[in-house]
């Protein structure tokens, strides 16, 4: 082949790959615009939405409110803004410039939990709330001593409804998977969904109590139960010791009050009741033979089975349950019945019942007489709710405020309702499995004395790292301080002083790990310590003995292994004290991310 001859086949070669190279350029010149048009719309839209949402969730806690004081009118304007922010978000995260976003490798699972975030939002502004609105429900609460059963049957169907919509909004999402979002759509990701577990946990209350409450208040024949004070004074693991109790009669929704008595009254029992071998490993027999003891365990069904089983055996009677209440439940109910007067005179208020039940009364009064006292208190906050016509929302938010806290608990001794009640707080319940994990303490007094009032505690928990079979560690600290002075406390305060010094607070802090988990170790004041270990439910348990001065504190780390889990998320389950607790719970991403 001659020069001449290839010199015009390079030529066509080159011109051929100029062709090509133009058409590759002027291609991705094209595709190029266009994913820059999109991001461009994307970026545009998606700071639309999240202004509809950010409006969206300043209007929901409104909402909120509006609905806590019963201020309907304000409550349907509110919820008419909310759902045209919700339904901009919606609409802002659902074009298809959008749904090309969510195409994209890693910046799609971003785009995509955003307009789930928007969609959640947006079922609830339209679906759940608007039949919230419509619900009475003043027809879950005993008015002037009476529930009429006719206005509940309305209320079921509805609050049915409510419950259905947010338990599937909670399932997706749920079903985000959150280990390749960025922070700050992670992080809105956890929020709202704590937001809906804390709503599906109200709305599923609400719905087991419309079709509840009629069998348990005597629509289908008599009801009666025991209601028994637990008091923080000298702590148990569900609250405090079972004090003074009372018999509520029920019947076709009319409530009253009857005999009353003291858990003094029964006999400390020479042949212990039968008692659940995990716990009689960790507590002896002591919980089937003192009544004051069965409550050493946090589960609070073992506590009021084993309680009801005493007062059948000490009186001959026998009650369909058991409900337990605490001096700090007592006073956010006085906030919505007003001040009540005791037959002594003392006139029990918000503001001072709290610091009567739990430290005058043992200051000023003979030991044979306090027990008297406090059963006409709890009798007397009772009589006031059964027999005052009260606003159904201060009652309502009284209520959620204590069940939030563990500061109502009730039990039924009919296994069918017990199981309809399911693990609700008001139960009581220690799961046996976590949907996140959960660490439990819980403090049972150690100085046989009424110093509890005098204790502060605070707990911090700390999300560590992963470990390769899919645990991951945990960081717990407790800290306990004693505001107890040095002297001048009555015989009754002081008790019997076990732990040596009567002013000192001897605590048995009990340690509950995330179920299927682990404790590791335990160090008091940075130093290893004595444990005694056990478990219950199938978490372990690490007890240690705290003793705090006057005017001093203690504090305990324990660091703890999780079950197999994806969740970078834990919980804290607490006793409930006379003073609240100072928590903080810092989560960690997912072991996937």
């Amino acid at each position: 082949m001659t020069e001449s001859d290839s010199s015009p086949r390079r030529s066509r070669s080159r011109r051929r790959r100029r062709a090509r190279l133009r058409r590759v350029l002027l291609s991705s010149l094209v595709v190029g615009s266009l994913l820059l048009g999109v991001a461009g719309w994307v970026g545009f839209r998606g700071w639309q939405a999240r202004a509809h949402l950010v409006n969206a969730a300043g209007l929901a806690g409104e909402l909120s409110g509006h609905l806590v004081g019963g201020d309907t009118a304000r409550a349907q304007r509110t919820l008419a803004a909310l759902q045209e922010q919700s339904g901009a978000a919606r609409r802002a995260t659902g074009d298809p410039g959008w749904w090309l976003g969510r195409q994209v490798p890693y910046a799609g699972s971003n785009l995509s939990a955003v307009r789930q975030i928007a969609i959640a939002i947006d079922d609830l502004a339209r679906q759940a709330f608007p039949a919230l609105l419509q619900v009475d429900l003043g027809g879950l609460v005993p008015s002037e001593g009476r529930l009429d059963v006719s206005e509940l049957h309305a209320v079921t169907a509805q609050l049915g409804e409510v419950d259905a919509t947010v338990r599937r909004t909670r399932s997706e999402l749920a079903a985000i998977p959150d280990d390749r979002l960025v922070g700050q759509v992670r992080q809105a990701v956890v929020r709202l969904r704590g937001e809906i577990d804390r709503l599906a946990e109200l709305t599923s209350a609400a719905d087991r109590a419309s079709r509840l409450l009629p069998p348990l208040l005597g629509a289908d024949g008599p009801r009666r139960y025991l209601l028994v004070s637990q008091n923080p004074a000298e702590l148990r693991a569900t609250g405090g010791m079972f004090g003074a109790y009372a018999v509520i009669e029920a019947n076709k929704g009319r409530l009253k009050m009857g005999a009353q008595a003291s858990s003094a009254s029964f006999d400390a029992f020479t042949k212990p009741l039968k008692v659940p071998a995990e716990v009689r490993a960790l507590w002896g027999d002591l919980p089937g033979i003192y009544p004051a003891d069965v409550n050493l365990t946090p589960h609070f069904p073992t506590a009021a089975a084993l309680y009801r089983e005493m007062y059948r055996r000490s009186t001959a009677d026998t009650v369909d349950g058991v409900l337990a209440v605490d001096p700090v439940a007592l006073s956010y109910l006085l906030r919505a019945t007003g001040p009540v007067r005791v037959p002594s005179g003392v006139e029990l208020t918000a503001d001072n019942a709290v610091k009567v039940l739990l430290s005058d009364t043992y200051q000023r009064m003979d030991p044979a007489d306090q027990d008297t006292f406090f059963a006409a208190a709890s009798a007397a906050v009772f009589d006031a709710l059964f027999a005052r016509k009260i606003a159904t929302n201060g009652l309502l938010a009284a209520f959620d405020r204590s069940v939030q806290e563990r500061r109502i608990l009730f039990w039924s001794a009919r296994p069918e309702e017990q199981r309809t009640f399911g693990d609700s707080r008001m139960t009581g319940i220690l799961p046996e499995q976590d949907a996140v994990p959960t660490v439990g303490v819980f403090l049972n007094d150690g100085s046989g004395a009424k110093l509890g009032y005098y204790l502060r505690q605070s707990a911090d928990l700390t999300v560590g790292d992963c470990h390769a079979d899919g645990r991951r560690e945990l960081s717990l600290r407790v800290t306990l301080r004693s505001t107890a002075p040095a002297s001048g406390l009555s015989r009754s305060v002081l008790g019997l002083a076990r732990s040596g010094d009567p002013y000192s607070v001897r605590t048995l802090v009990s340690v509950y790990g995330p179920a299927g988990g682990a404790v590791l170790d335990s160090r008091l004041d940075g130093a290893e310590t004595a444990v005694a270990t056990g478990t219950e439910r199938r978490r372990q348990v690490a007890t240690v003995n705290v003793e705090v001065g006057p005017g001093a504190r203690k504090t305990l780390e324990v660091s703890l292994l999780t079950g197999k889990t994806g969740s970078g998320d834990a919980q804290l389950w607490l006793t409930p004290t006379a003073t609240p607790w100072t928590t903080q719970v810092v989560t960690a991403p997912s072991c996937s991310q």
